[in-house]
């Protein structure tokens, strides 16, 4: 893969987390391959695990409702490319209507097919996450 490849790579993925941070679910599920996965790190019920590109869309519709903008903005702070693969290192941050934040620390792994993106390896502090979403 050419040098050309690598950074086009990552401006995609750059356009693709500025996407995500519009919250328009079905723009970010579009910019993903059909076959696309998403996988969320840790063990928490209703937010860990596996999904296909379509089945993001309900998990995404449900945080995205609790946040006044509307949308969890992801910022990436750094990029590291190989071939196909991006490791993202990014700072998530959103407002909650409750007026506490969800302010979170991101490592992705990212894999371009196809000029979309193809599988997403989320790593996350889940503790922050458990005790933001599933906390009284």
């Amino acid at each position: 893969m050419s040098d050309t490849d690598t950074a086009a790579n990552k401006a995609l993925v750059a356009r693709f987390f500025e996407t995500f941070s519009t919250g328009n679910v079905p723009a970010i599920i579009g910019a993903m391959a059909p076959d696309g996965t998403w996988w969320v790190s840790g063990k928490l019920e209703g937010m860990s695990g596996p999904y296909t590109a379509e089945g993001l869309g309900p998990l995404l519709v449900g945080a995205n409702a609790g946040y006044k903008a509307g949308a969890l903005r992801i910022t990436p702070t750094g990029m590291v490319a190989e071939g196909d693969k991006i490791a993202v290192e990014a700072n998530g941050y959103a407002e909650l209507l409750d007026g506490r934040a969800y302010d979170c620390q991101y490592h992705f792994l990212i894999t371009v097919r196809g000029g979309m993106i193809g599988d997403v390896k989320e790593y996350m502090d889940t503790q922050h996450a458990k005790d933001t979403f599933f906390s009284g």
